[in-house]
């Protein structure tokens, strides 16, 4: 074994794994911050180089530190001053730089209580992790803080014109400036890829496909005030819950609603029944996501654009298959009331999302199988307890494995945002306090 049994491990080196790493060592609390790459903190969601992928929520709300909520503007008025507005939308790959910057800031203010390693974790031991290269870790806890993995939909292999992996570094250079280009998925993702490819001066068509073909909202040019939830909003059946929501956002603005539920919007999860989760996960999930993720003003002026000028064409259905075709691909799919003619394209890209399978994923399989973990009901995700610990078969949690982040949606349903992850970081440094 190798490195102290009295400290943390931390699978992940993006935000959610370095920024638990800078707090536990705030605590006194020493820690091993394992990651593929030597770029620790950007993870990513913020290594993306290109400046035209600003973040989704205002920088006055994106402090890393949950008792300063001015840390991050403070942090642009010292380095980035140009982009120091509070009600801005600055670049992520400037937000990757201040994580960067905090992380540093910390290991230097506490020697020793950080350790960098490079490298994958091959397996989840009881007394610590496995490197691929054969090491062995030795940890009194282990986090799991690896983010949100790629897209399943497409079959990676299938063509070379599919991008499965559309965050993969260098991948989206094949598309040519005049390709027209085929997308399973109209999330946040296609944003992303739109504006990436637009950047390189793309010219051509985008074709999207999703099952109700729904596509992020923006926010507005200024911050919406909050409408407070009535009690009808909060409680009772979850058909009449979804109409006061209408109502107040009929009478209101339904970003004003969404600002009043914010807040509050994991503990309404947390105490839901199963029965009203499964109907939320089956029902209300992509209209929330749409609703609540939402783009920066501009670039959701930017999507505008490329519809009205038939350059962004958003169809609904279901994929039925993806096969090569020529010198592109084909898309085969079903549209909602019936049969609709084959797509095709040079390209497809696959922005379905993160493709969550806590039970093929190498590192969790083994868990499950071995009872040290179970999935939750709904299958969304390792099954946790209020603190991020993971429950065995019998539903007992387990002090000695953790889940932070995008992976701990299961429990926290808002695991995405930094105002989120931040809170789970204070809820998880408390539980590994000695």
């Amino acid at each position: 074994m190798s490195g102290q049994a009295e400290g943390i491990a931390i699978v992940g080196g993006g935000f959610s794994g370095a920024m638990l790493a800078a707090r536990l060592a705030e605590r006194g609390m020493a820690s091993t911050l394992v990651n593929r790459t030597t770029d620790f903190g950007r993870g990513v969601a913020y290594s993306t180089p290109f400046d035209g992928h600003l973040l989704n929520v205002r920088s006055a709300r994106m402090s890393a530190l949950a008792d300063q909520p001015g840390h991050f503007v403070a942090w642009l008025e010292a380095n980035q001053p140009d982009l120091a507005d509070p009600d801005g939308f600055a670049p992520r790959r400037v937000y990757g730089d201040y994580v960067r910057a905090r992380l540093e800031t910390v290991e230097a203010a506490h020697p020793g209580l950080v350790r960098r390693v490079i490298g994958d974790v091959a397996a989840i031991d009881d007394d610590g992790l496995r490197l691929s290269d054969g090491s062995r870790m030795a940890a009194r806890a282990v986090v799991l803080a690896t983010g949100n993995p790629a897209p399943r939909t497409a079959e990676v292999g299938a063509s070379d014109r599919v991008i499965a992996d559309p965050w993969a570094s260098g991948t989206l250079d094949r598309i040519g400036l005049d390709d027209n280009v085929l997308i399973v998925g109209t999330g946040l993702t296609m944003v992303d890829m739109l504006l990436m490819i637009q950047g390189r001066g793309w010219t051509g068509r985008a074709t999207a496909l999703s099952r109700r073909g729904l596509m992020p909202r923006a926010h507005g040019e200024r911050p919406d005030p909050a409408l407070g939830p009535t009690e009808t909003l909060l409680s009772g059946p979850l058909s009449r819950r979804l109409h006061e929501a209408r109502r107040l956002s009929d009478s209101g603005g339904w970003r004003e609603v969404m600002e009043g539920l914010r807040p509050i919007t994991a503990d309404l999860w947390t105490q839901a029944d199963l029965s009203t989760r499964r109907r939320i996960v089956r029902h209300l999930r992509p209209f929330w996501d749409v609703h609540r993720h939402r783009l920066a003003p501009g670039i959701g002026a930017t999507m505008q654009r490329l519809a009205a000028a038939g350059r962004l064409t958003v169809v609904t259905g279901r994929v039925r298959s993806i096969t090569p075709h020529d010198h592109g691909v084909r898309l085969d799919w079903r549209a909602r009331h019936g049969d609709a003619e084959p797509l095709t394209a040079p390209w497809l890209i696959d922005c379905t999302g993160p493709g969550h399978a806590a039970d093929a994923d190498p590192l969790t399989a083994p868990l499950i199988e071995s009872g040290r973990a179970r999935l939750d009901p709904l299958r969304l995700g390792l099954d946790l307890d209020p603190m991020g610990r993971v429950l065995d078969r019998d539903g007992r949690p387990d002090s000695a494995l953790f889940v932070l982040g995008p992976p701990a949606r299961a429990a926290f349903w808002e695991t995405i945002a930094v105002p989120d992850i931040r809170k789970r970081i204070e809820d998880v440094a408390s539980a590994l306090a000695p």
